[in-house]
């Protein structure tokens, strides 16, 4: 195939424009982390199950009773860091809950949120 320099420069110059486009698309992918504020991660199921101890039926069972708050995203349940915290707080007693703060350096978390 030959290409002449008009087309070649028409072709580089749809490229190039290409390139950017694709581009700007990968920034704002990378920037999605600001979309949240800092201190508030989001966990989805596998996360918190993990970090609760406990099965997804127990996590189901939590969200049907109306005890732990979550969103949805394209059929995927979303726990907010913040709901979490409060939600061991009101159901655990208070030597477990203190050993869920030290265990997730819930201490560092908080005061870094409230400029402590």
């Amino acid at each position: 195939m030959y290409v002449d320099n008009e087309n070649f420069d028409k072709w580089m110059e749809k490229l190039s424009k290409k390139l950017n486009e694709i581009g700007q698309n990968l920034q704002s992918l990378i920037n999605t982390d600001k979309v949240l504020d800092e201190n508030d991660r989001l966990l989805d199921n596998q996360d918190l199950a993990f970090l609760l101890k406990v099965s997804f039926r127990t996590l189901q069972r939590y969200r049907a009773s109306g005890k732990l708050p979550y969103f949805t995203i394209s059929h995927k349940t979303y726990y907010r860091a913040a709901d979490i915290r409060a939600f061991v707080q009101e159901n655990a007693d208070s030597k477990t809950y203190e050993r869920f703060k030290k265990e997730n350096q819930l201490d560092k978390q908080t005061s870094a949120k409230h400029g402590g």
